[in-house]
C-alpha cells in the first residue's frame, strides 16, 4: 500500500496513568511484509494534578468534568505528539497521520468502552490528520475491544521459525501468542489480569509518600503470603476462557484493598507488596499454563512492569522452564512498544485494512479500526 507508507505518530496513555508515550515510526512494506523504523520515542509523565484528575474521573465525575477532561487530554496528547516530532528532523507536513489511543476511562468488555482525548483538538494543534477511537468498532462487532496490540505483535515482532509469547505489563497484563512469521490467522491473545495497577495501589496505600515500588525494591525485602495468593487466584477471572479482557475497574483499588485486608494484622508492609507482586506473576503464569497450548519457546516481556525486577524474577520462577526475556534486549525500548502498535493501527486504517485480531478480541470478524479527523 504505497499511498499509506510514511511516518506515523503513535500516542498511548495506559491504565497505569504514568503519562503519555509518543513514538514516531516510519512504516512501509514490501511483498506483504511490513517494515518499521522507530525514529524517536518520548515519554511525557503526567503531573500529580493531571493524574489525580484522571483517577477521579475513573471513579466519579460529572458530565461537565468529562466534557472538559476530553478536551484537556486532547491538549496533552497534542503536546506529546509535537514533542516527539521535534525530536526528529521532521516537520508536521512530513507526518502521514497521528494515531491516538487516548485515555481509557471505563471499559466493559463486549458492551461499551470509553477513551477520552479529543481528536479534533490534536488535529487543530498539530495540523495533522488524526485517527482515534480504535476500540469502539471491535466492541460494536461483538468483541472485547481489547487487547489491540496483538496485530503489531504478529506483524512486527514475530520469529521466523519459532512460536513466542509477547507479554505486556502495563496497568493490566496481556499476552499474545505469536506464530512463526506472524501469521495473523493463528494469533491469539488475552488479558492475563493485573499488571502494575494492583501493585501500585498497594504501594500507595501502605507507603503514601511513594507512587510505585521503583525497581521492585520494597517487594524484594518482603515475603509473599502464599495463602493470600492462592485464595485470590481462585477469582473467576483467572479461569475464564479467552477471549477476555479486563481493566482497573476490576483489578484496581477495591481489589488491592481486599488483598491488604486478607493479611494478618502483624504482616509487614513489605510482605504485602511482595504478595501483590507474587499474585501478578502467578496470574500471568496461570494464564499461560491454562490457555497456551502452542509450542512456545520464550516469553518476551515489555511495559512498565518490565522495570520491576522483583516482578520479572517472580515471573521467571513461575514460568520455568520457559525462558523469559526483556523486550529491550531483543528489540528496543519496551516503553515504546504500545505507541508503536497504535502507529501501526493508524497505518492499517489508512490502508483500509483490519486492525483487530479476532482470535484476541472475539469480534464477529476483522474490522477497520479508528475514526479519522482530517487536519
Amino acid at each position: 500500500m504505497r499511498d499509506a507508507e510514511g511516518v506515523y505518530i503513535g500516542l498511548m496513555s495506559g491504565t497505569s496513568l504514568d503519562g503519555i508515550s509518543a513514538a514516531a515510526v516510519r512504516l512501509g512494506e514490501t511483498g506483504g511484509t511490513i517494515a518499521h523504523e522507530l525514529l524517536a520515542f518520548r515519554s511525557v509523565p503526567y503531573t500529580v494534578a493531571q493524574r489525580e484528575r484522571l483517577q477521579a474521573a475513573m471513579s466519579e465525575a460529572s458530565a461537565r468534568e468529562y466534557c472538559e477532561l476530553g478536551f484537556e487530554i486532547g491538549e496533552w496528547l497534542a503536546t506529546a505528539a509535537t514533542e516527539v516530532i521535534n525530536a526528529t528532523e521532521l516537520k508536521p507536513g512530513d507526518v502521514r497521520a497521528i494515531a491516538s489511543h487516548g485515555q481509557t476511562i471505563w471499559h466493559v468488555p463486549r458492551r461499551s468502552t470509553l477513551q477520552l482525548g479529543e481528536s479534533a483538538v490534536i488535529a487543530e494543534r498539530t495540523g495533522i490528520d488524526v485517527i482515534a477511537d480504535f476500540r469502539v468498532r471491535d466492541v460494536a462487532a461483538g468483541g472485547e475491544g481489547a487487547p489491540l496490540v496483538p496485530m503489531a505483535d504478529a506483524m512486527l515482532y514475530s520469529s521466523s521459525k519459532e512460536w513466542r509469547l509477547l507479554q505486556n505489563i502495563g496497568g493490566i497484563g496481556n499476552v499474545t501468542v505469536v506464530p512463526p512469521e506472524g501469521r495473523t490467522s493463528h494469533v491469539r491473545a488475552f488479558d492475563t489480569g493485573p499488571g502494575v495497577v494492583l501493585i501500585d495501589h498497594v504501594v500507595r496505600s501502605l507507603f503514601p509518600q511513594l507512587r510505585f515500588d521503583e525497581g521492585g525494591a520494597i517487594a524484594r525485602v518482603g515475603r509473599a503470603s502464599e495463602a493470600v495468593v492462592e485464595s485470590l487466584l481462585r477469582d473467576p477471572y483467572f479461569s475464564r476462557t479467552p477471549p477476555k479482557s479486563t481493566g482497573r475497574e476490576y483489578f484496581g483499588a477495591d481489589f488491592a484493598d481486599r488483598l491488604i485486608a486478607m493479611h494478618a494484622g502483624d504482616a509487614a508492609p513489605e510482605d504485602i507488596v511482595a504478595t501483590a507482586v507474587a499474585l501478578t506473576a502467578r496470574s500471568i503464569a496461570a494464564g499461560v499454563q491454562q490457555f497456551v497450548t502452542e509450542p512456545v519457546s520464550e516469553l518476551i516481556v515489555s511495559g512498565g512492569g518490565a522495570r520491576n525486577a522483583a516482578l520479572v524474577e517472580a515471573m521467571g520462577r513461575a514460568l520455568a522452564p520457559l525462558r523469559v526475556r526483556l523486550f529491550d534486549d531483543v528489540f528496543y525500548d519496551g516503553e515504546a512498544k504500545e505507541a508503536v502498535a497504535f502507529a501501526l493501527l493508524g497505518y492499517l486504517h489508512v490502508s483500509g485494512r483490519p486492525g483487530n485480531v479476532t482470535g484476541a478480541t472475539g469480534a464477529r470478524g476483522p474490522r477497520v479500526l479508528g475514526k479519522l479527523t482530517p487536519a
